[in-house]
């Protein structure tokens, strides 16, 4: 019997491959249809305000350097205000604003010169300690305030002195015990 033409059902592989790709392309047209949409939303934005630019622009319906029309011209001043009385005026050209100022020493009052003069005397001198018979090492003192101190350990850094050391491990596992 020959099989030219029935073929029977199409192989699972190819119904499944079919299904996988249908739902791809229906996500793929959502989200067409969504950017088409933001695009058209877009666009009328963007047709509202040049709409907006185009009223309030030049020429359009409100326009900034509008004016009122006058009938008749606004009246002249009659006379124009008198001058300021001026200031005395001798003829003679002011002195220069800027100029140089040269610091004076300061003046030393009679007082302050007597106790300059009269300096009170010298403190006596300060006479070394005697030496005391000891060995080099000996005399060595350490500064008090740079003697280092015990420190404490925290519970999130601990000192190994915290607590006891855990026995110890070789590589290949407790060390052996001494020959006897």
């Amino acid at each position: 019997m020959s099989q030219k033409g029935n073929y029977g059902a199409p192989p699972k592989y190819l119904n499944d491959f079919s299904k996988a790709l249908a739902s791809e392309v229906r996500i793929l047209l959502a989200e067409v249809g969504k950017l088409r949409d933001e695009r058209r939303q877009l666009q009328y934005e963007i047709a509202e305000l040049m709409a907006v630019k185009s009223k309030h622009g030049a020429g359009g319906e409100f326009t900034p350097d509008w004016a009122p029309k006058h009938d008749e011209p606004p009246p002249m001043p009659a006379s124009p205000p008198p001058a300021p009385p001026s200031v005395i005026d001798d003829g003679i050209p002011a002195r220069p604003a800027w100029r140089t100022v040269h610091k004076r020493e300061e003046r030393r009052s009679k007082a302050k010169a007597k106790a300059l003069q009269a300096a009170p005397p010298p403190p006596p001198a300060i006479t070394a300690p005697e030496p005391v018979n000891l060995p080099a090492w000996a005399q060595w003192k350490p500064n008090p305030l740079l003697s280092p101190a015990p420190m404490m350990g925290s519970p999130s850094a601990p000192l190994p002195s915290d607590h006891a050391m855990p026995p110890r491990s070789g590589l290949f596992g407790p060390p052996s015990p001494p020959p006897k």
